[in-house]
């Protein structure tokens, strides 16, 4: 991955252009970066779906956004990492006037895909309790925000003090060290024994097995992330009702996206959804970040600024 000049951008028909303030890294940028995601872009290849700016030419399509409008992006179709990007009209959303930019590049993935996986997925009610792996990093965080909004109570993982401070500092009902061994053996007194409603779970190929033993009955686990395989016993699933539920954002259409969004534009105007921000690094400087979104201890939103 190298920085380099390359031509201006043009929309055309619903397209937009954007003048890129602030851009939000994800790890699934590393994995399409590193060729091991299924979908393979052609090279060369601009990386990112997520990022900040300001409006500056639409496409002669464009019905709902003008030049000269604050927005964030989720979905891109030049490739975020960089001055200026192109995206479809319905891939970008008002940033509402309280938040910054580098807020608005921490909301894309993150916000989209903790919505989905809370929401559309696992259908959390309130009450319920959810334990959330890996909670300190974006997707995590967002996840807690968004479940307490529902009236969710939350159980969160870190593996670092600091990622801990941050877990309770949001709000959850326990954080959990997941360094420790037997760290989960918590979890049954936590919920008066009858297990967790629902379990988001960012590495499955490491907890799947777990996560069906901490279950309560009609329990679902969510599947975001994973980086291998895993064994299983079905019959954890059996005696529970359990469900296991994988998601990918690429598979949401528009018009759930819109909806998403606009459910997620209420929750920044009134405070409630705030991304939080690990470090604002210079665009030219994206390989160090691509390695730093991959360390354990990274807690928050990685941003880069061109």
């Amino acid at each position: 991955m190298q920085y380099e000049e390359v031509a201006t951008l043009t929309p055309i028909k619903n397209q937009i252009k954007i003048e890129v303030k602030a851009i939000g890294v994800n790890p699934v940028d590393t994995y399409i970066r590193a060729g091991i995601y299924p979908i393979k872009p052609d090279l060369p290849y601009t990386p990112g779906k997520d990022a900040s700016g300001i409006i500056t030419e639409i496409g002669p399509e464009v019905k709902n956004r003008k030049i000269g409008e604050r927005v964030y992006t989720c979905g891109c179709i030049s490739g975020s990492y960089a001055e200026e990007l192109i995206c479809n009209e319905d891939q970008a959303f008002i940033l509402p006037e309280n938040c910054s930019f580098s807020t608005g590049a921490a909301l894309g993935v993150p916000y989209s895909t903790a919505f989905i996986a809370l929401n559309l997925r696992a259908q959390a009610a309130a009450g319920e309790i959810v334990l959330i792996h890996g909670a300190s990093g974006a997707v995590g965080l967002a996840a807690i925000q968004i479940a307490k909004l529902s009236g969710l109570r939350v159980i969160g993982t870190a593996g670092t003090e600091q990622g801990l401070k941050l877990l309770w500092n949001q709000g959850v009902i326990a954080a959990l060290n997941h360094n420790q061994d037997n760290y989960l053996d918590s979890v049954q007194d936590l919920t008066a024994g009858a297990g967790v409603n629902v379990i988001l779970e960012m590495l499955a190929n490491v907890n799947l097995d777990k996560d069906l033993k901490l279950l309560a009955v009609n329990g679902r686990v969510v599947i975001i992330g994973s980086r291998g395989t895993i064994e299983i016993d079905p019959r954890d699933t059996m005696g529970k009702n359990a469900s296991i539920l994988g998601m990918s954002l690429f598979n949401t259409q528009s018009e759930q996206l819109q909806q998403i969004h606009a459910a997620i534009k209420i929750g920044l105007i009134n405070g409630r959804y705030r991304p939080v921000i690990h470090s604002e690094i210079p665009l030219v400087d994206a390989p160090k970040a691509h390695e730093l979104v991959m360390q354990n201890g990274v807690n928050g939103k990685i941003i880069l600024i061109p």
